[in-house]
């Protein structure tokens, strides 16, 4: 529902006031802070999860504040325009889709041998397509049952051992082996997208799923739900226990169930049916905004070169993907991750405005959407700037700055260029962490990716993370005010330089740790949707991919024999990869197909 609502800030701008020809340093008020991250943290936004109506409020909120301090859009607008249209060139769009939905021609029927028609289901209400469900109509194809559906090499457990599975369809039951355990050795398994991959890999025709609830509208797999991923390439549906009883004949699901574990042919057994399956799944496309305000520079020659101050503003929603909450469908009010650091920017676009004489380099102010899903505005941004990125002189993010405690302060991108450490290390204010890398899970990696030099500011993670007890009332606001003092302090130590800063390359662990994959690659993925290929955004530097050749900008398509087609396919061919063994890569640069041989490191 769209919601209609009354400005609740006035803000007032801040001025700024010349003492012996000096500027004096930001002083924001934490009631004005307040206000800010209470409204964007608030019911009404119901947790501005990218595409929806919280969103777009909280989009044309940020752009009528950057109106009010002075900001020009930055999309191109005449003096002449209305408010309201001016407000819309703040806002840069970008695809997203929002979600699935069920559509036309969706078919489940089971016919015997001699294809008489047995039982004909109903979409909805007997079954669903899943959300990462290819559109396909496969007639009269055979089935087999594949235990859970699970390939785990680490654990030496294959599900699809048979060979009979290739051009059939594949019947698995949910869960794994580990059953309700989220931390045993199959826990990451478990998701369907994972058992459609393996199911592809083994050349099944498509993937039935059978519920794990005794009411079909109480499981999981009766909701539509997108992962952002694009679909996995052959159609997956799930389907209720009482149509699972049907499709195993005379054996019961908990006999089933127990034949797993003993590893009795019982659950890897041809079915006697025939299965006609017809799926259609509609995608939801929805414009998402980055929110883009412009401080021009004061200097003819300067004020070419820009400094980008960037926070995103969006979160979970009701929960769902990401979400650490037990339950879906509370809202995530996101105060601290990241209303924080989007009412800091809100501040930093008044003050700036309001400073006489201006600064000499044109300060560029970026709320991003999608960075939840994967840095997809941020990405975007990188890709479609306001003007070349060449002409980008840093980029400073703040994501999640305000929860702090005791002094605390944790700057990442220190070594992205040879300048930072000298404006840093003077400040005594904050008890600081100082991190090399300019990757990490935040809008800076996109613009690091691009070689542009980046500070990257937060608190710290907290209890409260990405569940719906990230509430305003739980902020610093003091203490955040003091961050912005000092992220505005080097701001100006950034524009005050003759010199643009030197852009390095961050040192980096060459291996890093990661949960669940023994081996390492040294590639950046892009999260973006998309069904042709993993984009590779970067190559960590001496790393077995940079040894072999792989390049930001390539597109993985296949490694070995299996086809990749997003990052979740890319994640599992890691999963399946050994350290110091060969992989063939076929890769798309540009126009050229190129075949890659990468061996992996092992983690350490």
């Amino acid at each position: 529902m769209k919601i209609n609502r009354v400005v609740v800030l006035v803000a007032t701008l801040l001025t700024a006031v010349a003492v012996i020809g000096q500027q004096r340093d930001l002083d924001p008020t934490a009631s004005r802070l307040q206000q800010d991250i209470s409204y964007l943290a608030s019911d009404a936004l119901e947790g501005r999860r990218t595409g929806t109506a919280g969103a777009n409020d909280a989009a044309r909120y940020i752009a009528g504040e950057f109106l009010r301090a002075g900001l020009s859009p930055g999309i191109n607008a005449t003096g002449s325009e209305k408010r309201r249209q001016m407000m819309a060139r703040y806002l840069q769009s970008f695809p997203y889709v929002s979600g699935v939905s069920v559509g036309g021609n969706n078919i489940l029927m089971l016919s015997n041998s001699g294809f008489d028609a047995h039982a004909t289901y109903e979409v909805g209400k007997d079954w669903t397509p899943l959300g990462i469900s290819a559109n396909a109509n496969e007639q009269r194809v055979p089935a087999i049952v594949v235990g859970y559906g699970i390939t785990a090499p680490e654990a030496n457990y294959n599900d699809y051992a048979n060979p009979k599975v290739a051009g059939r369809i594949a019947v698995a039951l949910s869960g794994t082996p580990d059953g309700d355990n989220p931390h045993g050795q199959f826990g990451r398994y478990e998701d369907v997208r994972w058992k459609a991959i393996a199911a592809r890999n083994a050349g099944a025709k498509a993937l039935i799923v059978v519920a794990r609830e005794e009411n079909f509208a109480d499981d999981r797999l009766s909701v539509l739900r997108y992962d952002n991923a694009g679909d996995v390439g052959i159609p997956v549906i799930g389907v209720s226990r009482e149509v699972g009883k049907n499709f195993f004949g005379n054996a019961s699901l908990p006999e089933i169930e127990q034949a797993i574990k003993s590893k009795s042919e019982l659950a890897y057994r041809e079915l006697p049916w025939i299965i006609t399956l017809s799926t259609g799944v509609i995608r939801n496309e929805v414009p998402a905004y980055n929110v883009i305000g412009v401080l021009e520079g004061s200097d003819p020659i300067l004020k070419k070169e820009n400094i980008i101050i960037g926070a995103h503003y969006d979160h979970l929603g009701r929960g769902g993907e990401g979400s650490l909450a037990p339950q879906p469908g509370e809202i995530h009010h996101g105060a601290d991750d990241n209303a924080s650091g989007t009412a800091g920017l809100i501040e930093l676009a008044r003050f700036f405005a309001a400073q006489k004489p201006k600064l000499k380099r044109t300060l560029v102010f970026i709320a991003f959407s999608g960075e939840e899903e994967g840095l997809l505005g941020s990405n975007y941004y990188v890709n479609h700037p306001l003007a070349p990125l060449t002409n980008t002189v840093g980029m400073i993010n703040m994501d999640m700055i305000g929860r702090m405690k005791d002094r605390k302060l944790i700057i990442g991108g220190v070594g992205t260029a040879k300048e930072w450490r000298g404006m840093i290390e003077p400040e005594k204010s904050f008890e600081l962490t100082l991190n090399e890398d300019g990757l990490g899970p935040s809008d800076h990696s996109s613009f690091y990716l691009k070689q542009v030099p980046v500070l990257f500011f937060w608190t710290g993670t907290h209890n409260d993370y990405h569940k719906p007890s990230d509430t305003w009332d739980k902020i610093n606001y003091n203490d955040e005010a003091k961050i912005l003092s000092f992220v505005a302090r080097i701001i100006r130590d950034i524009d005050s330089a003759d010199k643009r800063l030197t852009y390095t390359t961050a040192k980096s662990d060459p291996a890093p740790r990661s949960a669940g994959f023994r081996v390492y690659l040294g590639t950046i993925p892009n999260y973006a949707d998309t069904n042709d290929g993993l984009l590779i955004d970067g190559v960590r530097e001496n790393s077995p991919a940079a040894k072999a050749g792989l390049k930001a900008g390539d597109r993985i398509v296949k490694i070995e024999n299996r086809d990749v087609k997003n990052v979740y396919d890319y994640t599992y061919a890691l999963g399946e990869m050994k350290a110091g063994q060969e992989y063939v890569f076929a890769v798309v640069r540009g126009s050229e197909k190129l075949t890659l041989r990468v061996t992996p490191e092992a983690r350490k």
